[in-house]
């Protein structure tokens, strides 16, 4: 079994950046924030191991710790959080999954965050063809009880060349396609944490199956991958 994927010392350490979010600070600390950091990557990378039993995955990027605050009027150098996301392999998949350790605020994110021109008009021509079969896995019982309601921002009213009375516009209105799954701190240093995550995102997969077909076909169902 995976170590729990964070500590108590370590959700505490996080806890004090966030209270103490400065260069000084964090200088006078950065032994201790490079031990927490390197257990959080022992986690990530046993999380992708898990993964790769049962999905294509390509790479793990782990988050740096560093804010770019450039265009932000929140200064603060760091965040307080340890965060990473998986790329699953090649163009006939389709999703992503993300994992954010934060002190009462960890969570598990997968789906389409931001969706190109191309991508996000094929999904709004599906829905407008036929939402049946993306409303009944969203909408099966055992996928809700595991990631909830389908999120993500959308338009206000009907895009471009679509009728904003279409039985499906609450679908064909969306430029995001997310699900999230929230954990409490005793929830995530628990020794069954990692198989939270694993069944979690075992679970995705019926979701991203279709997304993926969607997004490899033309509306006929034909491939459209060389």
């Amino acid at each position: 079994m995976l170590q729990p994927s964070i500590t108590k010392k370590s959700l505490g350490f996080l806890k004090k950046l966030e209270k103490n979010n400065n260069r000084e600070w964090f200088n006078e600390h950065k032994s201790e924030f490079k031990q927490h950091e390197t257990d959080a990557k022992t986690f990530f990378s046993g999380v992708m191991e898990n993964l790769k039993l049962h999905d294509d995955i390509d790479k793990l990027k782990v988050f740096r710790i560093y804010r770019d605050v450039r265009f932000s009027k929140d200064k603060s150098p760091y965040k307080s959080h340890f965060a990473c996301s998986f790329s699953r392999a090649g163009a006939r998949l389709r999703g992503g999954y993300y994992i954010q350790l934060k002190p009462g605020g960890s969570f598990l994110a997968t789906g389409f965050w931001d969706p190109n021109k191309e991508d996000l008009f094929r999904i709004r021509k599906e829905f407008e063809l036929d939402a049946s079969e993306f409303r009944k896995i969203i909408n099966d019982t055992n996928f809700k009880q595991v990631w909830g309601d389908l999120i993500g921002d959308g338009v206000k009213t009907a895009p471009k060349g679509f009728d904003k009375e279409h039985p499906d516009i609450d679908l064909i209105k969306k430029k995001q396609f997310i699900f999230v799954r929230n954990f409490s701190d005793d929830e995530v240093t628990s020794d069954s944490f990692p198989k939270h995550v694993d069944d979690s995102f075992k679970a995705i997969r019926p979701y991203f199956d279709l997304m993926s077909d969607i997004l490899t076909t033309n509306l006929n169902g034909e491939s459209i991958l060389d």
